[in-house]
């Protein structure tokens, strides 16, 4: 889990790179940026591959929005890529 724990970092960073770069005209600022990733991530990533499965795009979304409420709530030392990277594989690769 640890190698898919430092992918998943990796692609959520270069998300945010490249979200920052398409909305640069306003410094990145996007109320609906979980909609955004949660398009990026399915369609333009590896994101299906690294966690073995096609998260559905609603479920998806409600986990970002919800993780960056958990993040931003208190002072954390993790990044935060590292933070939504362990909770999202551990929510999306649980037994059903």
């Amino acid at each position: 889990m640890a190698d898919t724990a430092t992918q998943l970092c990796e692609l959520l960073h270069e998300a945010s790179e490249t979200h920052h770069r398409v909305f640069r005209i306003v410094d990145g600022d996007d109320p609906d940026w979980a909609s955004w990733y949660t398009d990026w991530l399915i369609d333009l990533s590896e994101l299906p591959d690294l966690l073995g499965t096609t998260p559905v795009r609603s479920e998806l979304v409600f986990m970002l929005v919800k993780l960056d409420k958990e993040y931003t709530s208190a002072p954390q030392k993790a990044a935060w890529e590292n933070f939504y990277a362990t909770r999202l594989i551990d929510h999306f690769t649980a037994p059903q």
